[in-house]
């Protein structure tokens, strides 16, 4: 998957816990999905996902659109894994959430 960047693969980004930036991450859209020729979540808009060291999840917004900054924000454990179910992506799920992937191969096995 490729990773959407104006300014190349090292670019970080804001991340905000209400009004305030906390921190800054390296940018990724490992949330998007391919809609048949493109990677994205919406024309144009990208979503991934991070964690920062102190445990927090962080959602990252992208954008191709002209005046529009790519920027991130805190987000709950339960929000992460509610958009890595619903961007399907096994890989984060495994590693996020390693019991949840663990119930959903037991629940797909019994069908």
């Amino acid at each position: 998957m490729a990773v959407h960047s104006l300014n190349g693969d090292n670019h970080r980004i804001p991340v905000y816990d209400g009004e305030t930036i906390v921190a800054r991450v390296k940018y990724n859209n490992n949330l998007d999905l391919w809609d048949g020729s493109n990677w994205c979540r919406g024309t144009g808009r990208h979503l991934g996902l991070t964690r920062l060291k102190d445990g927090r999840f962080v959602l990252i917004h992208g954008s191709d659109w002209q005046g529009e900054r790519d920027y991130a924000e805190i987000i709950s454990d339960e929000e992460a894994l509610q958009q890595i179910l619903q961007a399907r992506n096994d890989e984060l799920l495994e590693k996020y959430f390693p019991e949840e992937a663990e119930k959903i191969d037991e629940m797909e096995e019994e069908e």
